[in-house]
């Protein structure tokens, strides 16, 4: 909005991210929500409000790439090339650092990890200081919002604080990258990552490098 994020707080609702509260947000391509991505317990409430299934991962968000890295036992080569892109609607999938709560990754052995653009998202999670597992904002199986309004009116009373920082410009998920592979590969294909990457497919699998 012109003013600038504007914060609204559901009824009765007084915990932030570091206290294993909820919070909503802008993101890139669609606003997303979510809690402090190393607490279980907190993590458990998005699957619970969303009616989100148990074996779907979450996305979790930083602030910076030293973040990324503390939440991997290891970062592949391609991963840090893939990281110069960031921020932006860029997911990469590295294999998972044990500070990472099984609930997080339903019980995968990797975690999916991406730095958000848009201001708004960022100011938070730096302010934050922790990791956010923050899916999209809304009830599983419902319509994605592109606005806080939608949010407001599938998840009022649900998350603790929202924070509006405008319609979100694109409308798409966060393409998403696996660099756990010898070649990366496109698990989903989402929002334009930057200006000069490219994206080429082949034998069944796609495969994320960046362009001239």
């Amino acid at each position: 909005m012109a003013g600038g994020p504007t914060l609204r707080r559901s009824p009765g609702r007084r915990r932030c991210c570091g206290a294993g509260g909820w919070w909503r947000s802008d993101r890139d391509g669609l606003p997303g929500s979510g809690p402090n991505a190393l607490d279980a317990a907190a993590v458990r409430r998005i699957f619970a409000a969303k009616g989100r299934p148990a074996d779907n991962p979450l996305i979790v968000h930083v602030a910076a790439p030293e973040q990324a890295r503390a939440l991997a036992r290891a970062v592949p080569p391609a991963a840090e090339t893939l990281m110069s892109l960031w921020p932006g609607p860029l997911t990469l999938v590295l294999p998972r650092a044990a500070v990472v709560p099984d609930v997080t990754t339903a019980g995968q052995d990797t975690v999916a990890v991406r730095i958000p653009k848009h201001p708004a998202a960022l100011a938070l999670l730096r302010a934050c200081g922790r990791p956010v597992a923050a899916p999209s904002a809304n009830r599983s199986g419902r319509p994605s919002p592109t606005t806080a309004e939608h949010v407001h009116a599938d998840l009022d009373g649900v998350v603790d604080v929202i924070l509006d920082g405008g319609p979100c410009a694109v409308g798409l998920e966060s393409t998403v990258v696996d660099v756990t592979r010898a070649t990366p590969m496109v698990l989903r294909a989402g929002g334009p990552v930057a200006r000069g990457a490219a994206v080429s497919r082949g034998r069944g699998r796609c495969a994320l490098g960046t362009g001239p």
